[in-house]
C-alpha cells in the first residue's frame, strides 16, 4: 500500500449506487489499494491513520449542512431545522450551544439513568421470553431494539413512557430525510418534524410550570439563564435529541446483534462473564459494525492533504467502518471481546463535533447487550430481515430470530 495515490489512480465508488455497501469487496479492495476513493459525493476516506488525522483537521467542517440542498430540497420545516441543529453548526454559534447542552449529557447522567434502563430491559426480555414460551416469532427490531431505545430515551428525558410510539415512529420517518432519495419523501418528513416540534413546544411549557430532575427540565433552566439558548434554540436541540437518540441506538443494537450471531464463540463470552466483557463487547461491536457508516465533512479552504489537492467546498466522507476494521490499525481486524487493547475506533466521530450523546448511548447500550446474552443463547436469524442501506446510517429494518432461553 502506498502512502500516496494519484487522483487519476484512486479507485471509484458510487455510493449513491443502491447496491453500494460499505462491508463489501469492492470498499476493501479500494482501501488496499489506496487512502482514499473518488465517489459521486467528493472524496471517501477508507483508512484507519487519513480518518483519525482528518476528524480534528482545521481545513474541515462539519459537512452534512448542504445534504437537503444537494437532493433537490431547498426549503420546508426539515431544511429550516436541520440548517440550524447542532450537528451542522460551526464555530462560537456551535461551541456556544455544545457548551450549554453538554452538562445534561455527562457521564454522571448516564450513570444515574442504569437503574431505569435495566428495568425497560428486563420488562422486554420477559415479554420476549412470553412470546418465545406461546410458540410465537421474535422480531429483534420491534420486540425490543426500538422499544428499549425509544423507552431509554423517554427515561432520559423525564418522559412518560406511554409517549415512545409517537416518538419513535416520527423518528422513524425523519430518518428517511438521511436517504439519498429524501426529496421523494420530503412531505411526510416535513409533517414529521413538525409534529416534534409541536410535541416539544408543550414539553418546554410543562417544564417551566413544573421543572423536574430530566434533561428537558435542565436544558429549559439553560434557557432561562444568562448565556442561554433562545427559544428556537431550545427546540430544535429537543427534536434532534428525540431524532437521534432513538434512530441510533435502535440501529446499533441490531448491528450488534448481528456482529454477535456471525461470531456465536464471543457471544458465549460476553455471557461468561458480563462484568469483565460488556465494555470491550460494545467497544467492539461500534468498531466493526458501526450504524454511522461514514461521518462527513467539507473542506472550508483549498488544502493539501496526503498529496491530495482538496478545493475549498469539496465533501469529504470519513468511512468509520473501513476505518475501524483496517488491517493497517488492526492487524487482526475481526471482533475480539477478549483483545489485549484496541486503538479507539471513531463511531461516536471525532473534534469538536464528537457525538455529544455517547455517554448516555454507550450507557443504555452497555446495559442492554449484557443482559440480552445472559438471558439467551442460539441466536440466528432464519430469514426475512429487512435492512437500511448499507450507507450512511445503516440497520435493521426486520430482524426475524430464532434463540433459545438460558
Amino acid at each position: 500500500m502506498t502512502a500516496q495515490t494519484t487522483q487519476d489512480a484512486a479507485p471509484y465508488l458510487d455510493i449513491a449506487s443502491p447496491e453500494f455497501a460499505m462491508n463489501s469487496e469492492a470498499v476493501r479492495e479500494a482501501r488496499e489499494r489506496s487512502w482514499y476513493a473518488k465517489t459521486n459525493y467528493g472524496y471517501g476516506v477508507l483508512r484507519y491513520k487519513e480518518v483519525t488525522e482528518l476528524l480534528k483537521h482545521p481545513s474541515l467542517n462539519q459537512g452534512s449542512a448542504k445534504w437537503p440542498d444537494h437532493h433537490g430540497v431547498h426549503s420546508g420545516v426539515f431544511h429550516e431545522w436541520w440548517a440550524k441543529n447542532l450537528l451542522v453548526l460551526e464555530g462560537e454559534e456551535h461551541h456556544r450551544i455544545r457548551r450549554l447542552l453538554n452538562p445534561a449529557f455527562s457521564p454522571t447522567v448516564a450513570r444515574r439513568l442504569v437503574p431505569e434502563f435495566e428495568t425497560v430491559a428486563q420488562e422486554l426480555i420477559d415479554q420476549m421470553k412470553q412470546k418465545l414460551d406461546a410458540g410465537e416469532q421474535i422480531e429483534f427490531v420491534a420486540d425490543f431494539a426500538e422499544p428499549f431505545a425509544t423507552r431509554a430515551l423517554c427515561a432520559m428525558m423525564g418522559l412518560p413512557h406511554e409517549h415512545w410510539e409517537f416518538i419513535a415512529s416520527r423518528a422513524n420517518t425523519v430518518g428517511l430525510a438521511l436517504s439519498v432519495s429524501v426529496k421523494d419523501d420530503i412531505e411526510q418528513v416535513d409533517e414529521a418534524v413538525q409534529e416534534l416540534y409541536d410535541f416539544v413546544a408543550k414539553l418546554i411549557t410543562e417544564r417551566r410550570e413544573t421543572p423536574g430532575d430530566d434533561v428537558i427540565s435542565r436544558l429549559v433552566q439553560f434557557s432561562e439563564s444568562g448565556d442561554k439558548l433562545s427559544d428556537a434554540e431550545l427546540r430544535n436541540a429537543i427534536v434532534l435529541m428525540l431524532f437521534g437518540g432513538m434512530d441510533t441506538t435502535r440501529n446499533q443494537l441490531g448491528l450488534i446483534l448481528q456482529t454477535f450471531m456471525r461470531n456465536p464463540d464471543q457471544w458465549e463470552l460476553l455471557a461468561s462473564d458480563t462484568a469483565k466483557y460488556t465494555k470491550p463487547a460494545l467497544e467492539e461491536g461500534l468498531r466493526v459494525n458501526p450504524t454511522t457508516r461514514w461521518v462527513t465533512r467539507e473542506a472550508n479552504e483549498d488544502f493539501e492533504f496526503n498529496g491530495l489537492a482538496i478545493e475549498k467546498g469539496t465533501t469529504v466522507h470519513l468511512f468509520t467502518m473501513s476505518s475501524g476494521t483496517d488491517p493497517a490499525a488492526f492487524p487482526d481486524p475481526d471482533i475480539n471481546i477478549d483483545a489485549d487493547s484496541r486503538l479507539q475506533h471513531h463511531t461516536f466521530g471525532g473534534g469538536v463535533h464528537h457525538c455529544l450523546g455517547h455517554y448516555i448511548a454507550r450507557a443504555d447500550m452497555s446495559v442492554a447487550i449484557p443482559m440480552l446474552a445472559e438471558n439467551f443463547t442460539n441466536i440466528t436469524c432464519p430469514g426475512g430481515d429487512e435492512w437500511l442501506p448499507d450507507s450512511g446510517n445503516h440497520g435493521p429494518i426486520r430482524l426475524p430470530l430464532t434463540l433459545t432461553v438460558r
